[in-house]
């Protein structure tokens, strides 16, 4: 949860101006690391379940992807530092948390107990439809082994979830942001902001290479990142403040 959110006041928390202000933060969060994403290749092996060996054998780990066995270690190493004991934090993989190490952090009971989870389709959308949008493919055989490569290169630049776990956070924390009682949804910036941002943090103001309109080339289909929030985000977001409504009601 942003440090600029008084947790020991609840009220805060809940202040639309401060859960407009924590949506436009996750927006440039997120196009940041979608940019550096769609720098590499996609490599779809990475995402289909048991087609790089890592200790299918063990029970914990069957049926998963590089990418799933890759974002349950992360989030196993960050229970341990109470990532997950944070009211906006929801794990792809619960089973795989610690208990941790740190002492607890004594949250403000900001939302009414509920089950809405939105991560499965989250995931679903990243891998099989906004992957294969904006990424090149890699057709030749061993891509695994080469992909594997080419990410432990980018390690000094990019921070490790580039494989796919950064993105995916983000995402989910924007759709599942507190649901403050009146209003169904806080504003939030539109399509219209998510173009211009990704604009202009896709363009190298130094580039002299133009596109065929003569504007600057740009490292991400922009098209793309607008379609994601107009098509996907805003009205996910939607749905999980209906679902997170419609719970509160029954428990009345």
């Amino acid at each position: 949860m942003d440090t600029v959110v008084d947790l020991p006041d609840p009220s805060k928390a809940l202040d639309l101006a401060v859960i407009r202000f924590q949506l436009i933060r996750l927006e440039d969060t997120i196009i940041f690391h979608l940019i550096e994403r769609v720098q590499f290749p996609l490599n779809r092996t990475i995402y289909e379940p048991g087609a790089i060996p890592i200790g299918q054998n063990e029970h914990d780990n069957d049926d998963l992807s590089f990418m799933d066995w890759y974002l349950k270690e992360q989030e196993r190493l960050q229970s341990l530092i109470r990532r997950y004991e944070a009211p906006d934090e929801y794990p792809f993989f619960p089973a795989a948390l610690q208990k941790p190490l740190l002492k607890p952090i004594d949250y403000p009971k900001i939302l009414h107990p509920n089950t809405v989870n939105a991560n499965a389709e989250i995931k679903r959308f990243y891998i099989e439809e906004f992957l294969p949008g904006v990424c090149a493919h890699r057709t030749e055989r061993g891509e695994a082994a080469e992909e594997l490569r080419v990410h432990g290169h980018g390690r000094h630049r990019l921070p490790p979830g580039h494989l796919a776990p950064h993105p995916l956070r983000q995402v989910r924390r924007r759709v599942q942001v507190p649901v403050r009682p009146g209003p169904l949804h806080p504003p939030h910036p539109g399509p219209g902001a998510a173009r211009e941002k990704a604009q202009a943090y896709g363009t190298d103001p130094s580039a002299s290479d133009k596109g065929t309109g003569g504007d600057p080339l740009t490292k991400i289909n922009v098209d793309a990142v607008v379609s994601m929030y107009k098509d996907f985000v805003i009205p996910l977001t939607k749905v999980v403040e209906v679902d997170y409504l419609m719970q509160r009601l029954e428990q009345k």
